[in-house]
């Protein structure tokens, strides 16, 4: 690779992701959100369009970016919240999307529209967590008990997937592939009680002491995790979002059990992820898009869009009909659907193996891209349509009149388990 080249390619894809602020604060409208216009730049400086950049120079930094990604998926994640009745209807939801995926990728197959069942109907099942919290977060929409059921929905949909991704798309036997899981998730486990075995005060000072200025120990050590994860996830033939997810997992307990600043931390990985390496991911991806194969068969990309909304979308209708508002209901319809980074993924398995047309991936990617500008908008627009009553939320009027002024939930912003904070 040329040196020379791949520093041109990163001042351009640098350049794609400084702009982007800027071209969504110029536009009219309601704000779409940065990873569109992150996918598009990269659409026009990739190969496709003015071929000024091209993704061989910048790959590792790529794939460090969805390492970042979904590390920050992961650290929103909490496993308890599976176990609660969030969780269960999460997993419920995600167990029918998969059943109506079977049928679906069944009948795409037999027509001959598709030949990568596999990767295509696990697609369908996924949700975009960590391309969603920020548009989420910006809307106010992951406030209280609604804010619980959405982080159990994008963690069901971000996880399973990638357990299946790393079992049964692997180019090892489906037992070593089981067995490695098993192992890397059991390394996870034993580094979330690390900070069991620091619990001196001198190893707590030098992390307090170090955590800011030049010392950064805390974010030199969450990147130590992140990289040694995505490292032990590729050496055991596993796809890399399995390392990244846990290693957010781990860093949610490690800033526990150490009592960390959690919003001084969080902080930083904002900055560092989605101030560098997230965009570069997105903007890479932009690259990689055929849009030829798009133009010569656009109703492929109309067909995988609406199966996204079909297969992962309304069984929110059905799971969450006695738990959640009406509204809400349709807004989580929307949610769920939206997805793009696994999906990617998926179709970058599918092209090594050399199954998937060509047509196939830049539609299901294109899907992705589409899904990610309209359905969360959809979302917010509802979310901002009209405020819920108490009695949309199954509150009586006895129960308000008789809640504390300041109760849980109504002031400050709820984690996930939809605790204030």
């Amino acid at each position: 690779m040329d040196l020379n080249q791949g520093l041109v390619d990163l001042v351009a894809v640098a350049l794609v992701a400084a702009l982007a602020p800027l071209v969504v604060a110029a536009l009219p409208g309601p704000r779409i959100p940065q990873v569109v216009v992150f996918l598009l730049g990269g659409i026009v400086i990739g190969p496709h369009v003015l071929g000024i950049a091209e993704t061989s120079s910048i790959q590792l930094l790529a794939n460090i970016g969805l390492g970042f990604l979904f590390l920050l998926a992961g650290y929103e994640l909490d496993p308890l919240l599976l176990r609660q009745q969030a969780g269960k209807l999460a997993i419920e939801g995600w167990l029918l999307s998969a059943g109506i995926a079977v049928g679906v990728a069944a009948a795409l197959t037999a027509a001959g529209y598709i030949r990568d069942y596999v990767p295509v109907g696990l697609a369908l099942t996924t949700t975009a967590l960590g391309t969603l919290l920020p548009i989420l977060r910006d809307n106010d929409m992951l406030t209280g008990e609604f804010g619980r059921y959405v982080y159990a929905a994008g963690a069901a949909g971000e996880l399973f997937p990638i357990l299946i991704i790393a079992v049964f798309l692997t180019q090892r036997g489906h037992f070593v592939a089981l067995a490695s899981v098993a192992l890397v998730g059991a390394l996870a486990i034993v580094l979330t009680g690390l900070p069991w075995l620091a619990r001196s005060s001198a190893v707590q000072r030098i992390l307090r002491e170090g955590e800011d200025a030049t010392g950064q120990t805390t974010l030199r050590w969450a990147v130590v995790l992140l990289f040694l994860l995505l490292a032990i996830a590729s050496r055991f033939g596993l796809d890399v979002v399995l390392g990244a997810l846990l290693a957010g997992i781990v860093l949610r307990a490690w800033t526990r059990r150490f009592n960390m600043d959690t919003e001084n931390l969080e902080r930083k990985f904002d900055a560092v992820g989605y101030g560098i390496f997230i965009p570069i991911f997105f903007i890479s991806s932009g690259m990689t898009l055929d849009l030829k194969a798009i133009s010569k068969d656009p109703l492929r990309l109309l067909v995988f869009f609406l199966l996204l909304l079909i297969v992962r979308g309304l069984p929110c209708l059905l799971v969450y009909r006695h738990a959640l508002a009406a509204r809400q209901r349709a807004e989580m319809t929307f949610i769920t659907a939206t997805t793009l980074p696994l999906l990617i993924a998926l179709v970058d398995i599918g092209q090594r193996d050399g199954v998937m047309l060509p047509a196939t991936a830049a539609a299901l990617v294109g899907a992705g891209v589409l899904s990610v500008l309209v359905f969360p908008q959809i979302a917010v627009g509802l979310h901002r349509s009209a405020p819920l009553t108490p009695a949309d939320i199954g509150i009586t009027t006895a129960q308000t009149a008789s809640a504390p002024a300041d109760s849980p939930g109504q002031h400050g912003h709820p984690d996930q388990n939809g605790q204030s904070r």
